[in-house]
């Protein structure tokens, strides 16, 4: 039976933290502050324990199981909520509230409650009450539109921008600035996380470039989506990748050393309307060597030229391991706790429960 952990490690032991089940976004937000320390509780619909395919994110747990159909469990998870820091939520607009675990009812039981609430739409508006997913959260913000080659259909950067990005990590955002206004005011409140919003706020190079001219809505033909040469991928004689990212002139002089080129009448690196001939000449360098070549060739230099590695060879590249940015939790290969604290570092996560904990035996005091 998995039991409450009594030692947390990381900035935020001693925070407590509510789960409400649910998927995606919310559970990550909850991995990552259990990953800080945070001493997490995820209440579960009974006979709901991990599967195979969301186990490892519900690591750094306890599990408890509650029917929220039935106002003798929802009492009980009140009664957590009473003695909680944080509650996160994932569901529709008006979910919870019909549950009677709203945030009226929560915070007139705990007013210190910090009342996460996570969506893909918001909490207001249009599509408030609509369903989504990552993509089309970020289709709607001019994201997903920006991402692809010229001519090319949009290519959706799996579900890091609207799940991840904007959805989990401003979900966490929302929390630690409510604790620490807390601090001063000693009252909770509550977050409204919107993985629409969240998408819009990482993109704000993107719309500040747009605004003063210096980025197109044609897909493909700008500074960081390919429309240069010099940021871009290329194919090597062995069917690999080298990723090239070499934008200042510095770093551009260095990557043309290491393909052998002499800069001498070719277009200025800028020059829009020289791009498809640097293209060509590159793409041409690159199918000469193999990526391990190629890769030996740009090491230790600025270039900002190195290989494109699947995730498996990601495991042992030297750098992830001299880091030990990826760690193994039950034979899954998975991400370390970021970012890194020097005076109070979090502790290696507990694996995922397989059995839940009694409502009654979690924060007995």
């Amino acid at each position: 039976m998995s039991t409450p952990s009594t030692t947390r490690q990381g900035p935020l032991a001693g925070i407590r933290v509510v789960e409400l089940a649910g998927i995606g976004p919310g559970p990550h937000a909850a991995l990552l502050l259990a990953d800080l320390g945070a001493d997490v509780v995820r209440v579960q619909r009974p006979g709901m324990l991990p599967g195979f395919m969301e186990r490892a994110q519900w690591r750094g747990r306890t599990i408890v199981e509650a029917n929220l159909k039935d106002p003798a469990d929802i009492e009980q998870v009140l009664g957590l909520i009473e003695k909680a820091d944080v509650l996160l939520e994932g569901f529709r607009p008006g979910v919870t509230e019909r549950m009677g675990l709203g945030p009226d009812v929560a915070l007139e039981r705990n007013p210190r409650l910090i009342y996460g609430r996570m969506t893909g739409w918001g909490q207001f508006g249009p599509l408030a009450d609509r369903a989504g997913h990552d993509i089309n959260y970020i289709s709607l913000t001019g994201v997903l539109h920006a991402i692809g080659h010229k001519d090319e259909r949009p290519v959706p950067p799996l579900n890091m921008v609207g799940d991840f990005g904007g959805g989990s990590m401003f979900l966490v955002f929302g929390v630690l600035a409510a604790l620490v206004e807390r601090q001063g005011s000693g009252r909770g409140q509550v977050i409204d996380a919107a993985m629409i919003d969240g998408a819009l706020a990482l993109s704000h190079m993107i719309w500040g470039m747009k605004g003063v001219g210096l980025w197109s809505d044609e897909r493909g033909t700008n500074l960081l989506d390919t429309g240069m040469a010099f940021y871009d991928t290329y194919e090597t004689s062995d069917g690999k990748y080298m990723a090239v990212g070499c934008i200042e002139p510095q770093f551009y002089a260095e990557f043309l050393k290491g393909l052998e080129i002499d800069p001498a009448g070719l277009p200025n690196q800028l020059d829009p309307s020289g791009q498809d001939q640097l293209r060509k000449l590159f793409t041409e360098k690159f199918k000469t060597r193999t990526r391990a070549e190629w890769t030996a060739v740009f090491d230790g230099t600025d270039a900002c030229c190195t290989p494109v590695l699947t995730m498996t060879e990601a495991e042992q590249n030297e750098h992830i391991v001299a880091r030990t940015g990826l760690i193994e939790i039950e034979g899954v290969v998975q991400h370390a706790p970021a970012p890194r604290f020097s005076r109070t570092p979090g502790g290696i996560p507990t694996p995922p429960p397989s059995a839940g904990t009694p409502i009654d035996q979690v924060w007995p005091d």
